[in-house]
């Protein structure tokens, strides 16, 4: 029985000092980060392909168990809208290959306008994909939430392919009006859908966006911890990635978050304690 928490980058300037080491160079901070949490969103992917010397430096930073969900470049799922894409997918594959069992899916994040007439260009696509890998979409146009045939027709598709659909649920982000600059800038630029907390494979992945108040943030997981500890109880293997606005304490909610599973489930195992900020003295 495993759940993986993790966060939306395993680096940022409001960590350094407080929640990892100080001034730990570029190419140790993902192994920092490993310690407090053992998944991870490829974020960085979605603007360009890292080099393959990258990528290892990635792979040798963590553990065989670590988990990456990385997100496929814009330039195949936006700009291309998954067609024609064939060397820029083979390119970002070779460059994937150092992380090994540690992708635990190639994550395909749609744009808003990508609607069902397109599931036509998706199903072309995920056809085309290897099946040495595992996949995910994410989807933001409104008619797969809110038309009942457009979402079976996407959940049938994508089962066929055991593909999952990852939820990105920020109903508690606008459940009230922003009170911080970091939380005004995501209501501009974060989708407006329902939550979805359907899973259609065994390995369910979920996006949850809270508030940079912690009490706020907290309270509106609760229906994920509930379903994420039902989801274990079935024997699935739910990934949790946990967002704030700001992000600033984003490793440390992700730990709490797998502590409030573990009070519903407690066969799940703690997670290991992460590195201290601070080098251990003898006094």
């Amino acid at each position: 029985m495993r759940l993986h928490v993790g966060c939306a980058m395993w680096t940022h300037a409001r960590w350094q000092g407080r929640l990892l080491p100080a001034g730990l160079p570029p190419g140790e901070r993902l192994r920092a980060y490993a310690t407090w949490c053992e998944a991870v969103e490829g974020n960085t992917t979605f603007y360009a392909t890292p080099s393959r010397s990258t990528v290892e430096s990635w792979a040798r930073q963590t553990g065989p168990g670590f988990r990456f969900v990385v997100k496929l470049p814009k330039t195949i799922t936006h700009e291309r809208r998954l067609t024609g894409a064939g060397d820029d997918l083979r390119t970002f594959l070779e460059a994937m290959e150092p992380l090994e069992s540690r992708i635990h899916a190639l994550w395909l994040q749609l744009p808003g306008s990508f609607s069902p007439a397109d599931l036509g260009a998706l199903a072309a696509f995920l056809h085309r994909l290897p099946r040495s890998h595992r996949y995910a979409v994410e989807v933001r146009h409104r008619a797969f939430f809110e038309d009942e045939r457009s979402r079976g027709v996407l959940e049938r598709l994508l089962t066929g392919f055991d593909a999952e659909w990852v939820p990105f649920d920020t109903t508690v982000l606008f459940e009230s009006p922003p009170t911080s600059d970091a939380e005004r800038d995501a209501w501009t630029k974060k989708p407006r859908l329902p939550r979805r907390t359907h899973a259609l494979t065994d390995r369910p992945i979920v996006r949850y966006l809270g508030r940079d108040d912690e009490a706020r943030t907290i309270g509106g997981w609760r229906p994920w911890a509930d379903t994420v500890a039902d989801w274990l109880r079935e024997g699935r293997s739910p990934t949790v990635f946990v967002h704030t606005p700001d992000n600033a304490d984003a490793p440390v909610l992700a730990r709490r978050f797998h502590d409030d599973v573990r009070a519903r489930v407690p066969e799940l195992e703690p997670l290991p304690e992460p590195m201290p900020s601070e080098p251990l003295t003898l006094f």
